[in-house]
């Protein structure tokens, strides 16, 4: 009985390792996170305002535009990966990364690159704040007392890129308008 259980157990666990998605590799030896999508329902000029809007708007506590031309959007951003024990999460870092976009008609592509992890820890008032301001590179390989961390954090940032990009897809795709700042109407007690 005991030997069953230990051997589904196994089976279990390294059915669960085989389903980690890791980044590939581009021609540098870098990670990378790259897209291509197929939109024949949208105009180009349409495609690069939204994400131009994506960058600036959406998201402009975590990216800034670093240029931007007729056909592609270049910004830096950074994640926050949290490290998560049972029910209780914290943020154990944060990841830095340069995102691009490009368009033509009837497709556009996007890839995150340059990934940098800076780890947190806890300042004196208890706030998680980064250890130094150098990143370390996410395709680095780790010594074998902390290659198990390492490899956790690589399979956490994939995740959240992951999410990211099916977030930007999606904005994208739908029709978000932004909103406009109303006039305020002042109103004047002198005149009645």
């Amino acid at each position: 009985m005991k030997y069953t259980f230990a051997a589904i157990l196994a089976i279990f666990m390294l059915k669960l390792s085989a389903q980690e998605k890791h980044f590939p590799k581009d021609e540098n030896g870098k990670f990378i996170y790259y897209k291509v999508v197929d939109s024949q329902v949208l105009a180009k000029a349409i495609l690069l305002e939204r994400a131009k809007n994506f960058v600036s708007t959406v998201n402009k506590k975590s990216m800034s535009l670093i240029t931007s031309t007729d056909t592609s959007v270049l910004a830096k951003g950074k994640l926050i990966i949290d490290k998560t024990i049972l029910v209780a999460g914290h943020p154990s870092g944060e990841l830095n990364y340069n995102f691009v976009f490009e368009v033509k008609d009837g497709k556009y592509r996007y890839w995150l690159t340059d990934f940098e992890y800076i780890p947190y820890q806890r300042d004196r008032y208890g706030n998680f704040v980064a250890t130094t301001t150098i990143g370390t590179p996410l395709e680095k390989s780790a010594d074998r007392l902390n290659a198990g961390s390492w490899k956790d954090i690589q399979a956490s940032a994939y995740l959240k890129v992951a999410k990211f990009g099916d977030t930007f897809k999606k904005y994208l795709a739908t029709d978000k308008k932004t909103a406009e700042p109303t006039k305020k109407e002042t109103i004047s007690t002198k005149k009645w």
